[in-house]
């Protein structure tokens, strides 16, 4: 069994897909992550990716991050918003088995339940017989039920900061369209300035700052995205935020070298 604490990977949903068009996935970028995946050749990984393109939309127009609200028709758009991210789900599998990486699909809808949007039941029975056969497992942002709301959103940021504080990360891989944090958003203003390094108190300074998503985002781009990861930093686990679209940046940052990006220690 592999008893090493585990390396968590998330894959933003803003760099595997185009967010300015609805159901677009970038399926280069999505090969080269897994190439560099493969060849980092790690036996502790667990994978998240975002929704992107795929499920924000949907959720965002069925109104699923604040609940059922006895509408009928949101009934409809749970069922399509999950599925919509088991299709994008479905073009990661692809590459990462394409690249010959032991990676199995795990959907939170199946194994997690919230309470008013966090995360208060994890089945891990699954989840354990994977590591001790050394498979990665691979999750994503998705619809689950909610035991005050009926169901809601689950973030894949609030998954890696859950995941890492259960099972002790390591350190967690942030990949975004970005390189790193800046103090406004980069792709508005050229003289955005970017962050090397950051400790919690100056994370939680910025954190009004960081940029909005381009297009929809039910789950606060940015901003929201750090928030999710607090309390993993909180517990002293590092964090780097990378350029997952820069060719080696995730291959780098998963294998300890030098990185463009932002590291975030506890202080």
């Amino acid at each position: 069994m592999n008893t090493e604490r585990p390396i968590i990977l998330k894959l933003g949903g803003s760099a595997i897909t185009d967010k300015t068009a609805e159901a677009t996935p970038r399926t280069e970028i999505i090969n080269q992550l897994s190439e560099e995946i493969k060849r980092a050749d790690l036996d502790n990984l667990i994978v998240v990716h975002g929704g992107g393109s795929f499920g924000h939309p949907t959720a965002a127009k069925y109104n699923l991050k604040d609940g059922y609200k006895e509408d009928p028709t949101q009934k409809f758009g749970f069922a399509e918003t999950h599925h919509m991210m088991t299709v994008l789900n479905g073009l990661v599998m692809d590459s990462l088995i394409w690249h010959e990486i032991p990676a199995v699909s795990v959907a939170p809808s199946s194994c997690f339940v919230t309470e008013n949007g966090k995360i208060k039941f994890f089945d891990e029975t699954v989840f354990k017989s994977m590591a001790k056969m050394i498979l990665t497992p691979v999750l994503y942002g998705d619809v689950v039920f909610d035991d005050k709301l009926g169901f809601t959103v689950l973030s894949g940021d609030q998954l890696v900061a859950y995941l890492a504080l259960k099972y002790q990360a390591q350190k967690i891989v942030v990949g975004v369209d970005t390189d790193g944090l800046f103090d406004c958003d980069p792709k508005t203003n050229p003289n955005a300035k970017p962050y090397k390094t950051l400790t919690l108190k100056e994370l939680k300074e910025l954190q009004p700052k960081l940029g909005k998503a381009a297009g929809t985002d039910v789950t606060g781009g940015m901003a929201g995205k750090m928030a999710e990861l607090i309390p993993a930093i909180e517990a002293g686990i590092h964090v780097t935020v990378t350029g997952a679209t820069k060719r080696l940046s995730i291959y780098r940052a998963l294998t300890d070298q030098s990185v463009l990006g932002t590291e975030i220690e506890k202080s």
